[in-house]
């Protein structure tokens, strides 16, 4: 159970601005109890789907804190990512997986008011996509 709890704070984590990993504890796991597949997937994509929902409401939030001093992103920053999210819409939301740009294009969502049904419906689908093929691919280079 522990190690599930680890998995699911690893995955939480690493949708968060943090710069966490979650992939390497995923498929260690995996390794080591291979029939524990399902279990392992839903615990993964929840904790990174509820790290999500934390930047997209960090973002809703933002107006009323980015004229403060100590606020990291400067105006135009946040601008510009403002307009990229105008220009790629709201199907940008299925590249929430990758990293570096990820985490804030979910924060972003949350500044530009994507609604929160259609946010959680793709990033679901872009997290629990990625541990899906991790998976596969851990349990196919286990089976070789």
């Amino acid at each position: 159970m522990l190690s599930y709890w680890g998995l699911f704070l690893a995955a939480f984590g690493a949708a968060t601005l943090l710069p966490l990993q979650s992939e390497a504890v995923l498929v260690g796991l995996l390794l080591g109890n291979p029939e524990a597949v399902l279990d392992l997937l839903l615990v993964a994509t929840l904790g990174n789907v509820l790290g999500s929902i934390v930047n997209w409401l960090l973002g809703r939030g933002i107006d009323r804190l980015r004229d403060k001093h100590w606020f990291p992103v400067k105006p135009a920053q946040l601008e510009k990512a403002q307009q990229r999210y105008r220009r790629y819409g709201h199907w940008s939301l299925l590249l929430s997986w990758m990293p570096v740009i990820g985490d804030p294009l979910t924060l972003i969502a949350g500044v530009m008011r994507e609604p929160f049904w259609r946010f959680l419906a793709l990033v679901s689908v872009a997290k629990g996509g990625r541990y899906l093929v991790l998976a596969l691919l851990t349990l196919g280079w286990i089976h070789r």
